[in-house]
């Protein structure tokens, strides 16, 4: 392996997905195969590989998609190398997730890759969130909306997804999921069981939320606890008081979110309402 190659590998704990991260210049890797779904994106460079009796040069932006079986290597035409992330997706646990976002999938709907290697921009765009959030150990619903958005771009063109038509429980399913969120922000709440409270599939209880609240219960339930946060603060609870009880996993997971709404860090702000020192 060359000195200037990188791998940065992780595993998600509620799924058991593994994301990767890595570089490399000149050869990368012999010919292959994995038991698992591979969706990735190029960042950097030209990332050269052979797959289905074919040569493909993925670029920055373009995303692969290979399956179980898909025998592959790989390989940096240009003396810059190649940068790329990907995910490495179970089939078992793709089919029992594609059951539980869509509740009219078929028991068949496993999926099929018609192209090794495709311009898409939105399922770039899905595949890096996906990445980021499961690379980054974001809050679980962030997790699953961010792979849920995933499997939404990947499955589009099945014919079954033309089934989804307006459902007449949607504003009620809206409301109701609403209602939970204020009672239960404190806690690791994740779409599956928010779906479960409304009696909807995924797919429908975000597009519900989203048409009437204007965000994905995700982004809501992440606006209310820094709401949450604001109030906490401005009467000097400590921010990493705050964290702990509105489960947020520590204080700089809440500065994260907090910086990034505010442009502000959370003990700046609590010294600025409250006039307390920072201890």
């Amino acid at each position: 392996m060359s000195p200037h190659n990188w791998i940065d590998l992780a595993q998600d704990a509620d799924t058991g997905i593994e994301t990767l991260r890595a570089h490399f210049e000149g050869h990368a890797y012999d010919p292959h195969w994995h038991d698992s779904y591979l969706v990735g994106v190029t960042e950097q460079g030209v990332q050269q590989f052979h797959c289905r009796r074919a040569r493909h040069q993925s670029t920055p932006g373009k995303v692969f998609l290979l399956e179980p079986g898909d025998i592959h290597d790989g390989e940096a035409p240009t003396e810059d190398g190649f940068t790329y992330r990907m995910l490495y997706l179970d089939p078992q646990w793709l089919e029992r997730e594609l059951a539980a976002l869509f509740d009219d999938a078929p028991l068949n709907s496993q999926l099929s890759f018609a192209n090794t290697l495709t311009t898409d921009p939105q399922l770039a765009q899905a595949t890096s969130l996906a990445f980021q959030t499961l690379h980054g150990g974001e809050l679980k619903i962030v997790r699953q909306t961010a792979l849920d958005g995933l499997l939404e771009h990947l499955t589009r063109h099945l014919h079954w997804r033309t089934r989804y038509s307006e459902d007449p429980r949607l504003p009620l399913v809206a409301q109701k999921a609403r209602e939970y969120l204020h009672a239960n922000a404190h806690l690791d709440i994740g779409l599956d069981q928010l779906a479960a409270v409304t009696g909807v599939d995924r797919f429908r209880l975000t597009r519900a939320f989203k048409a009437a609240y204007g965000l994905a219960p995700h982004a809501y339930l992440v606006q209310l606890r820094l709401s949450k946060a604001r109030r906490m603060l401005a009467s000097g609870v400590q921010p990493a008081a705050v964290a702990m009880e509105l489960g947020f996993a520590d204080q700089s997971h809440l500065g994260r979110w907090f910086i990034r709404a505010y442009g502000l860090t959370p003990a700046m702000y609590r010294n600025r309402c409250s006039n307390l020192p920072d201890r």
